[in-house]
């Protein structure tokens, strides 16, 4: 059984951190279970990073079976967002934190 306390507790550290604009935990269904951002950029980001991560995670295994995803960073010109990807057997979780690469 998931912590709720430590669960806020962790999302309120990452939010603390300079530069972040927000951070996601999306199910394996791509449907934003916790978010700080607003209901349509969590959408957006849910699916569209969920979707990445499956990719990038089959290709990985394609490279070598025996290995595992376990984190994603991608960063542009106005954003770094880094996945931190969870697979367990009954559950598949990401903890997307999206910032901006810029601030000091």
């Amino acid at each position: 059984m998931v912590d709720i306390a430590a669960v806020d507790e962790t999302f309120k550290r990452l939010q603390s951190h300079k530069g972040v604009l927000g951070v996601i935990v999306v199910n394996a269904d791509g449907i934003a279970i916790r978010t700080t951002f607003d209901n349509d950029l969590t959408v957006q980001y849910a699916a569209l990073v969920s979707h990445f991560t499956v990719k990038a995670r089959s290709a990985v295994r394609k490279l070598d079976a025996e290995n595992e995803l376990r984190f994603l960073r991608i960063r542009s010109k106005k954003h770094e967002i880094m996945i931190a990807p969870e697979f367990e057997k009954s559950n598949e979780y990401y903890l997307v934190v999206v910032q901006d690469p810029s601030a000091d």
